[in-house]
């Protein structure tokens, strides 16, 4: 009971990287176990992929909605699980320098979703490769999203790689689109097409976003609206400033002029008008 304590204590105490990353794993490890214990080997053991995977038809879709979302929780083999959760954890850390957490959160939801609609058009409207898997599972959809969500909002940033150097952001993302475009002649061109959907989508929502305000379905309308100025940034007029410092340096020049009469003649000397103006000033 105390190691299922310490990972409850882990989780919640985790950040959203960490906690999609327990999300998948423990799904990862359902998926596994449930065809074991519920007896379902008859049916290859795919109780899991068939309930909450994607499949390319619309009718599937129709009767399973919650698969254009659930497909992103959902790995195929260890190797596919683990290569997904490191990139999420090192993408991820990065985007949170400069976004929040339920922004992450946002576009790892919404570029599943992107990448889910890709999927189906293009098993629906593109030609299909001879053995391609009719079913998508993976993270990599979304992970794509934030991928190339931080790279447009940051494209000159540099990660220094070894026996490599320093590179771009922006070079790194265009090798990660370029091998999933290379690989749509391959036999998982609709995954890689879903990648490409997480892209597009991480790339529009920043170059077209007005803030970083980023809502779940505020940011699929936004993309279609033209861009605006951040709310956040404010603009002073000139002409204000100016009066600002003009009547700051006259008042100034007041008392000056009336500590000098006071050091000649002594503050008998001022004017009511005068006395009551210094008063006023060192009341400030």
């Amino acid at each position: 009971m105390s190691i299922i304590n310490d990972l409850k204590l882990r989780y919640k105490q985790g950040n959203i990287i960490e906690k999609i990353i327990y999300i998948n794993i423990g799904v990862f490890i359902l998926s596994l176990l449930l065809p074991v214990i519920f007896g379902l080997y008859k049916n290859n053991g795919d109780f899991v992929l068939k309930w909450f995977a994607l499949e390319y038809d619309f009718s599937s879709l129709l009767s399973k909605p919650w698969s254009i979302i659930t497909y992103g929780f959902l790995h195929a083999d260890l190797l596919h699980i683990l290569f997904n959760l490191i990139a999420l954890y090192f993408i991820g850390n990065l985007f949170l320098e400069y976004f929040t957490q339920k922004q992450l959160l946002s576009f790892y939801l919404i570029g599943t979703f992107f990448g889910g609609i890709l999927f189906i058009l293009s098993h629906n409207y593109f030609p299909l490769f001879e053995g391609e898997s009719s079913t998508l599972v993976g993270a990599s959809a979304g992970i794509s999203a934030i991928f190339t969500g931080i790279a447009t909002y940051i494209p000159n940033y540099q990660l220094k790689i070894r026996f490599i150097g320093f590179v771009k952001l922006w070079h790194l993302v265009a090798i990660w689109i370029g091998l999933d475009i290379i690989a749509l002649t391959g036999n998982n061109a609709g995954g890689h097409f879903a990648h490409l959907g997480g892209a597009l989508f991480g790339f529009l929502y920043v170059n077209q976003a007005s803030n970083k305000d980023i809502k779940l379905f505020d940011s699929l309308l936004s993309m279609f609206k033209k861009k605006e100025k951040p709310l956040r940034t404010a603009y002073k007029s000139p002409k204000k400033k100016t009066s600002s410092n003009t009547n700051t340096s006259l008042t100034q020049q007041q008392i000056d002029a009336i500590l000098d009469k006071i050091s000649k003649s002594g503050y008998d000397t001022l004017t009511k008008t005068e006395k009551e103006f210094l008063f006023k000033q060192g009341k400030k």
